[in-house]
């Protein structure tokens, strides 16, 4: 069978496979989308940096969850733009393996990031006066830098995985990027051990996260009702709330993309999910928290007042 393979050098990306028109309407909304998304987080990002009240933990990791969130659009959307006005939507294949490296490398280190920014909460409401000890800057740093080898090295291990696997056909992915699932398709060879490494890496990387995310919000719940006052319960209560939020909306789209049993429509299921996660969750996410934030937003005023002319 490997004498009659042809190997593949370039596939094309299906992507949503709809009339010129539908294509540019939707050429226009995701570029809305993706300017916004790069415009919020990058606005996040330089308040944090300027911005010496907000050199804080929560902050800290909240700046990696920008960053993050730019680099995964940036990984996913600009080649889904320019086959929405290209005739021609192919992709090599090496550029294409990289693209699905990346791309489960900053899933990883977003569900990571998460869990981090839940655990300073836990420990910021549940234990105030240990705060500063527990969660010093060595802490903060050792924990976001584990985040992101820990999810390079995850998402390496699906490479390697993946190029063990002789690809011969077909040359078309019914997505619009090379989303894992949619490149384990081109196989012409048995794929459960990588079927199985991914329901393995969601158990590890999303179910148990989110199961410390919702143990430790169990217990902050129960440390702000404990909170006699009602101007430190509200900002708890906003606080928690965003990242809540922003928890539930990555989370449950992930689980849902690599969990939950198919639909009947399996490839439309995974574009709108992917989507969801790779567009609406990054542009979404500094609007939550600059919304729900009074010290974003105090930080965002301060920064505006002091660029207006005297």
């Amino acid at each position: 069978m490997r004498g009659n393979q042809t190997w593949i050098t370039e596939v094309t990306l299906l992507g949503f496979q709809a009339d010129l028109t539908m294509e540019c309407f939707l050429f226009g909304l995701f570029f809305l989308f993706y300017f916004f998304t790069l415009l919020g987080n990058g606005v996040i990002l330089v308040i944090i940096c300027l911005d010496h009240r907000l050199h804080t933990p929560m902050y800290f990791f909240l700046s990696h969850l920008a960053i993050v969130d730019m680099s995964y659009a940036s990984n996913n959307v600009p080649k889904m733009l320019a086959n929405l006005v290209s005739k021609r939507r192919t992709i090599s294949f090496v550029p294409c393996i990289m693209q699905t490296f990346l791309y489960l490398a900053f899933a990883h280190i977003e569900c990571l990031i998460l869990l981090a920014m839940s655990y300073d909460r836990f420990v910021a409401i549940c234990h105030p006066l240990h705060y500063t000890v527990i969660m010093s800057w060595r802490v903060c740093t050792i924990l976001a830098a584990a985040s992101w080898i820990l999810s390079f090295l995850l998402a390496l291990v699906h490479l390697v995985l993946i190029l063990r696997l002789p690809f011969c056909g077909p040359h078309e992915i019914n997505h619009f990027f090379c989303e894992i699932l949619s490149v384990l398709k081109l196989a012409c060879a048995d794929t459960m051990l990588n079927q199985i490494v991914i329901f393995a890496a969601c158990v590890f990387i999303l179910v148990g996260p989110l199961c410390l995310v919702l143990v430790s919000y169990a217990r902050i719940l129960m440390a702000i009702l404990r909170i006699q006052s009602g101007e430190g319960r509200r900002k708890a209560f906003s606080t928690c709330s965003s990242h809540l939020c922003v928890v539930g909306l990555f989370f449950g789209s992930a689980i849902v993309m690599y969990m939950a049993p198919k639909s009947r429509n399996p490839e439309t299921q995974q574009k709108i999910l992917s989507l969801f996660y790779s567009l609406f969750n990054p542009m979404l996410n500094p609007l939550i928290y600059s919304l729900r934030n009074a010290e974003v937003k105090s930080a965002l005023r301060r920064a505006l007042w002091k660029e207006r002319p005297a």
